[in-house]
């Protein structure tokens, strides 16, 4: 009779059986300004317009796991603009050995040496887009009602209508007798798209408006075999090394799919090159934070107790540093059944931010 309670638990639950681990890091660091586009850009892989040339450049990429992780072998680095409608992304890639071989759209792309673009507009961490490319130009697009850890699902038929791809190769494709330089990608997402994901489907972002966005590159370890490229293997296991995970903004994990991690993108009515605005950030960005340490410990507690807990000690949280927010009540109100919770911050003029069990966070 002991081994039923489990299975039972399980079946009652489906998260308890889902590990959320909770990321060593702090609020995600990266921000970046996005300036419209006076002029058309021509979507062909070599990001060289006046405008490309006057915006920024975000930080090089580092490791998904953040500083602690090995520095990342080859330079990544990404630029992005927008008008009425799309929004445009450069991304530059240093690459001695530029390889592909996915060619049917919708392949599972990490598979090879790949750049990955991750949109949550409302940055509720549901209802996002996630966009992967290798150096054939061939894309894997798809949707994802909630990420993995809070029961997905991935939506792999989501085809992003009007998009725009263009790669190109500085060195010569699937050559190991040529060292190359790299590769660089031009991409355009249509508006229309994303808004979708976009709280009452406004067909523009508003000047000021931020996006919660990132981007990953995996990288395998290559060797040359038969005048070919091929994954280098560890030969103690014969199968292929582990890839790199570099990213614009560190997860703390090796797992995309947190997007409470991913970096900010405010968005300006200023053409590029003109007004260099500066990045504002929310304070109310800390109040969600808080709720995510609770759904963290919320998620611990259940995978260990079979149930969520209503009581905050319990929850092991550390209430003046993790929970206290000036201007918000305290402490949060914390609610919960067996299989559901839900913590709520109370703040200025009525207002109030939740987070619930599967992650989802609203004001």
């Amino acid at each position: 009779m002991r081994n039923i309670t489990i299975p039972l638990l399980l079946l009652s639950n489906p998260l308890a059986a889902i590990k959320v681990p909770e990321p060593k890091l702090p609020l995600p660091p990266r921000v970046y300004v996005c300036h419209r586009t006076p002029q058309p850009i021509i979507v062909d892989g070599i990001p060289g317009e006046a405008s490309w040339q006057k915006a920024d450049w975000t930080e090089p990429f580092v490791d998904i796991e953040g500083s602690t992780a090995p520095k990342p072998r080859f330079a990544t680095r990404v630029k992005m603009l927008w008008n009425d409608e799309y929004f445009y992304f450069a991304a530059e890639l240093e690459e001695p050995d530029v390889w592909a071989t996915l060619t049917a759209r919708d392949s599972i792309i990490y598979r090879d040496n790949d750049l990955e673009i991750f949109i949550d507009p409302d940055g509720d961490t549901h209802l996002y887009g996630e966009l992967e490319i290798n150096a054939l130009n061939t894309v894997w697009d798809l949707f994802l009602v909630r990420p993995y850890r809070d029961g997905g699902p991935a939506i792999h038929s989501w085809d992003i209508q009007g998009l725009r791809t263009a790669v190109h190769v500085d060195g010569t494709l699937n050559d190991p007798k040529e060292k190359d330089r790299g590769w660089s990608i031009e991409v355009a997402i249509p508006w229309d798209v994303l808004k979708e994901c976009v709280p009452g489907k406004k067909p523009l972002p508003s000047a000021g408006d931020q996006w919660r966005v990132n981007f990953s590159r995996v990288e395998y370890s290559v060797e040359v075999k038969d005048g070919r490229y091929q994954k280098a293997v560890n030969p103690s296991t014969g199968k292929p090394l582990p890839e790199a995970n570099w990213v614009w903004s560190p997860q703390g994990l090796i797992n995309m799919h947190y997007p409470e991690m991913w970096g900010y993108v405010q968005f300006s009515a200023n053409p590029v090159g003109t007004t260099k605005d500066e990045f504002r950030p929310n304070p109310e960005e800390r109040v969600k934070w808080a709720l995510r340490k609770i759904y963290y410990r919320e998620r611990a507690y259940l995978a260990e107790h079979g149930s969520f807990s209503d009581n905050l000690e319990a929850l092991k949280l550390d209430t003046d540093q993790d929970l206290r927010i000036s201007g918000w009540s305290f402490p949060p109100l914390l609610q919960k059944t067996d299989s559901q919770f839900e913590a709520v911050y109370s703040g200025p003029f009525g207002s109030s931010w939740h987070i619930r069990q599967d992650g989802l966070v609203w004001k």
